[in-house]
């Protein structure tokens, strides 16, 4: 369990008006995959009936993983999405309601928008599955851009729009927030951008979901302009695009904040990976708490390329991609060769464990009640579907 980066003071959290360091230690583990072929994005999560299940995508056709635990999934029958007015689509983002009812939202590439080209301009949807997840239904665009198409853009896959995105509700269940990457328009406004639903418009989404725009959230979320809180350094109609993109959030509660992962592409075509980065808020309301983004990974140290797609898992039973505690494997394009643990949170540091964890598997799965170890002390697209590293 080598440290492969530390980083102190990896964001300054606000708390009464006081400034603090919280750290992370993120160090090697024995390499686990998702059992998927193919990972081309996020993949969520969520809990039924004891069994995990997680959904990922290539844009032909969602896939489902069932598992007892994040480590022992298994490939389970294709969900079933209706009308299929909107493939190519990824499922990105999924939530449990308390009443079993799932709800997810997708990543949708129409095609023909820029003529014979193969650029497109990706849109937002919604979906409800009323059978624990086998079965969707397509509750249409939620976010969609209002920005001109840029068919000479030089990114080689978009000519605009709104997608590569996650969504999680906030813990007083007001809102809905999506974390979404906007492709198109001003140079100013590109970037990973914010918009947000009413918790009880969930099933009935349409039209209810606004934007982020010059501090406000009166933004309509289809046609209506954005401000990012991320802006492009280079905008992405150019093609060495310099810009973080494909956020995916979730809840920390030993931080109690959000913390959000993302990649960077930057300076070259292609969408050149240039590494994994990570930022928290505390309050996803309030534009200006954002933190500066810490380097995760650079680029030559995933192993794979390209090393798109990061998400932090929570292992603990009951953990998703959208909520954990203070351990999170990291995964990169369902391969996850790396774990984080947080500190200066709101919890006190676990002892030493009682003995080495059983490789890829988190010791807390064999037995919940034992403590997470703590790290040894560190040293002072849509891209077309790509080969699985």
């Amino acid at each position: 369990m080598d440290p492969v980066v530390a980083r102190s003071a990896l964001f300054l959290a606000v708390s009464s008006g006081c400034l603090y360091p919280q750290d992370f230690v993120l160090w090697t583990r024995p390499e686990v995959r998702l059992p998927a072929p193919i990972v081309d994005g996020n993949s969520p999560g969520v809990w039924i009936d004891g069994q995990l299940r997680v959904y990922t995508s290539t844009g032909a056709q969602p896939m489902a993983m069932t598992g007892a635990t994040v480590f022992q999934l298994g490939m389970t029958a294709d969900p079933v999405v209706s009308p299929r007015d909107h493939y190519p689509l990824w499922i990105e983002a999924a939530w449990r309601d308390d009443d079993g009812r799932i709800f997810a939202w997708y990543h949708h590439e129409p095609s023909g928008v820029c003529g014979s080209s193969a650029l497109t301009a990706p849109r937002i949807g919604a979906l409800v599955s009323d059978d624990g997840g086998r079965t969707f239904r397509d509750l249409g665009i939620v976010l969609a851009s209002g920005d001109p198409l840029d068919c000479a853009a030089q990114n080689g896959f978009f000519a605009g729009g709104h997608g590569d995105f996650s969504v999680i509700p906030d813990t007083s269940r007001q809102y809905f927030y999506f974390l979404f990457t906007n492709y198109g328009g001003a140079a100013d406004a590109q970037g990973v951008s914010l918009a947000r639903m009413a918790f009880e418009d969930r099933a009935n989404p349409a039209g209810k979901v606004w934007k982020l725009h010059a501090d406000r959230w009166e933004s309509a979320g289809v046609g209506g302009p954005v401000t990012p809180v991320f802006p492009a350094t280079i905008p992405w109609n150019r093609p060495n695009a310099e810009s973080f993109w494909g956020p995916s959030v979730h809840w920390n509660s030993y931080l109690l904040r959000y913390v959000v992962v993302m990649n960077r592409a930057c300076c070259a075509a292609n969408w050149q990976q240039e590494g994994i980065w990570l930022t928290s808020n505390h309050d996803l309301n309030n534009p200006f708490t954002w933190q500066t983004p810490q380097k995760l990974l650079d680029d030559s140290e995933i192993g794979f390329a390209p090393g798109y797609y990061p998400q932090l898992w929570g292992s603990s039973l009951g953990e998703t991609d959208s909520a954990a505690g203070q351990a999170v494997r990291l995964y990169v394009k369902g391969v996850s060769s790396w774990e984080i643990l947080f500190t200066g949170g709101a919890e006190a540091p676990p002892p030493a464990p009682s003995r080495d964890p059983v490789p890829g598997i988190d010791p807390r799965l064999e037995n919940p009640s034992a403590s997470f170890p703590a790290p040894p002390p560190p040293p002072r697209r849509r891209r077309p579907p790509f080969p699985q590293p």
